[in-house]
């Protein structure tokens, strides 16, 4: 590592955010194709946002949320000062990331849940396999609601990236390759 750089993501997070890249892609492009495939990468979409949650408590000190977590008040502050491109620089998330990371894990949770739901109304099988002849509406809810959160992951994922654009951009680094090599510049 050299001097002028420091250690911020940790191999656990970025073996998560890809891996998360990959399943949640896997299980999008999918669909009803691909049943068994679609089932599996929502699994490890769900297994890794579990993880993602008990390593934002335990993990290293730029993957803990009392780093990232901000009040509405302050995630409000940094866009605007983000408008004006004065926005001060965070080692780790800054406050709009951090609310962004908040609710792209609450939609792949109820994107999962509700995944869940279809497979055991319609296949009988998974954990909720009990739901299997469940009334059509029920049947109908769940999938609507799976197809609206999966699709709105997307759009999730869109700002993602022109958020990490714009910070990027912003402050002159490569947010994109700190998330890969784990380091970024330290500034003065």
């Amino acid at each position: 590592m050299e001097q002028n750089e420091v250690k911020v993501w940790d191999p656990m997070v970025r073996i998560f955010h890809w891996s998360l890249v990959l399943a949640f892609s896997i299980a999008y492009f999918t669909e009803d194709d691909l049943l068994t495939v679609h089932v599996w990468a929502g699994y490890v979409v769900l297994g890794l946002v579990v993880f993602r949650l008990i390593w934002g408590v335990v993990g290293t000190r730029y993957a803990r949320f009392n780093n990232f977590v901000h009040r509405p008040a302050v995630v409000k502050g940094f866009l605007k000062d983000t408008l004006r491109s004065r926005a001060k620089r965070y080692l780790g998330h800054n406050p709009a990331g951090g609310a962004m990371i908040i609710l792209m894990l609450i939609v792949l949770i109820l994107t999962g849940l509700s995944g869940l739901a279809i497979y055991g109304i319609e296949e009988g099988a998974g954990p909720l396999a009990m739901l299997a002849g469940s009334a059509e509406w029920i049947e109908d809810v769940a999938e609507e609601t799976h197809e609206f959160l999966a699709n709105f992951m997307v759009l999730l994922v869109a700002f993602h990236v022109i958020g990490v654009l714009v910070e990027s951009l912003l402050h002159r680094e490569n947010l994109a390759k700190a998330m890969v090599t784990g380091r970024k510049q330290v500034k003065l």
